[in-house]
């Protein structure tokens, strides 16, 4: 027996304001009827004493210090630039705002 019937995939569709020719209902008729099986698998296989998860594995966050590293200086930063203005990179004017 089909999970889901030709008029509903009819309906979704209408609902959805798409336009569906006949052979496309038979044909996402059968696709949602798989999908709807596989998903009625999954939930035989969930046990009440497996707890709901995200990830299949533990994961935890890594944080590491916020410490003070060697880096490039601002001149350096902005020795490769194409243009520079007050110690920032200048970039084009986008969308027409004013400055």
């Amino acid at each position: 027996m089909s999970a889901i019937t030709r008029d509903e995939v009819a309906h979704l569709a209408r609902l959805s304001r798409l336009a569906l020719a006949d052979e496309e209902l038979d044909h996402f008729a059968a696709q949602l009827d798989v999908i709807i099986g596989a998903v009625a698998r999954v939930a035989e296989v969930a046990a009440d004493d497996i707890p709901p998860s995200s990830h299949a594995l533990p994961i935890t966050n890594v944080y590491r210090p916020d410490e003070v590293r060697p880096s490039l200086t601002p001149e350096q930063a902005l020795s490769g630039a194409p243009a520079v203005e007050d110690g920032r990179f200048r970039v084009p004017r986008i969308l027409g705002e004013e400055a």
